[in-house]
């Protein structure tokens, strides 16, 4: 209990840091424009990552931590070694090169460490959550999604604060928003998401040295692709920009779309060759295979349940779901340990609770 209520409380005072550190810089007018014009790409791309967790969702707190993780602690984490790295620079190559030097290299390597740290964190500690490639992906889009929130107030923040909404001559919240808000909102996602797939093929594997090579190597790609995006924004011209933008950035997102398209089937196989398993072990109805076989069954499932019975029977429905695919994950390499058979335990103590709620709740609603 002691080390949760010490998180938040670190979470809670890093916002106030960088709320505070915001409006000194462009004002309070300037961060409130900042943070409406900032939740409009960042409720995209969560939706997006929502999107791909459907079918083994992960626990909505240490979502939303890793999106707390990702706006507070590694947004100051970046921003102290950042800001050091640039004075570094204008000592060492002269005033003005810092920047350049925080931009093409402290920023990825420290910005893209700092966001992946929740994943590791995750993956270690919290084993039993991490079932593959799609949940690296989405605990490290949650973390990146937080961390572009953050920054995209800032940057929203300043250009309303010079330059205000634009016009002809000066380029304002709009362009910027323009840029980051529609062009390229998933850059930040898509850096960390290569060590997510690294730190989901770890968890797939029982071969020591690729759960160490797997996420290294994810990472060191997420680098890279940031100091290409960051040279061309800052050396390059707008043809160097455009080029990279749409012959690296857009195919590559593109190509990681594609992998989860191909993991979340991967996924639907899985849960689908496990039901009838639990049908023998008496664990599910044989009547309820077709509703949980697919994402349409188990929606169509929770929407009958909110309509005839309410919104608690429907999360019922949605908790047994979420335990049938927790199950069929655990089961699909047998139990191996001790934990192993502890979490089938505690999942199936979910899945007859969530049931008993569920028939409880559609027998005493009332007709409709």
């Amino acid at each position: 209990m002691f080390l949760p209520v010490v998180g938040l409380i670190v979470v809670a005072l890093c916002g106030l840091f960088l709320f505070g550190l915001a409006t000194a810089r462009v004002g309070v007018g300037a961060v409130a424009i900042g943070v409406l014009a900032a939740l409009v790409p960042v409720a995209v791309v969560v939706a997006g990552f929502l999107w791909v967790d459907r079918w083994e969702p992960e626990p909505a707190k240490l979502l939303l931590l890793a999106f707390a993780w990702g706006a507070c602690i590694a947004t100051i984490t970046a921003l102290v070694i950042n800001s050091g790295a640039e004075a570094v620079g204008d000592i060492l190559l002269g005033s003005g090169n810092g920047s350049k030097v925080s931009a093409l290299v402290s920023a990825p390597l420290v910005e893209e460490a700092a966001k992946d740290a929740f994943v590791l964190l995750i993956f270690w500690r919290r084993s039993a959550e991490f079932d593959g490639v799609v949940d690296g992906i989405v605990y490290a889009g949650f973390s990146a999604a937080g961390f572009a929130f953050t920054e995209n107030i800032y940057y929203f923040g300043r250009a309303f604060a010079e330059y205000g909404f634009g016009n002809g001559a000066n380029a304002g919240v709009l362009a910027a928003f323009f840029l980051r808000g529609v062009l390229s909102p998933f850059t930040h996602p898509l850096f960390a998401v290569m060590a997510g797939i690294g730190f989901g093929v770890a968890a797939r594997t029982r071969q020591r040295w690729l759960r160490v090579v797997a996420p290294l190597a994810g990472y060191l790609a997420g680098v890279l692709l940031h100091a290409l995006w960051n040279s061309a924004a800052t050396l390059g011209g707008s043809k160097a920009f455009l080029t990279v933008y749409f012959l690296i950035m857009v195919p590559l997102f593109i190509g990681v779309v594609y992998v989860i398209v191909l993991q979340r089937r991967r996924e639907q196989r899985i849960v689908a060759a496990a039901l009838p398993k639990m049908v023998a072990d008496r664990w599910i109805a044989k009547s309820e295979v077709s509703l949980l076989a697919s994402l349409s069954g188990r929606r169509a499932w929770r929407r009958q349940a909110r309509r005839e019975s309410g919104r608690a029977a429907a999360r019922a429905v949605g908790l047994y779901q979420a335990s049938v695919s927790e199950l069929a994950f655990l089961g699909r390499n047998r139990i191996r340990s001790e934990e192993d058979q502890q979490r089938q335990d505690e999942l199936l103590r979910t899945l007859k609770a969530a049931r008993a709620d569920a028939v409880r709740l559609a027998t005493t609603a009332e007709p409709r």
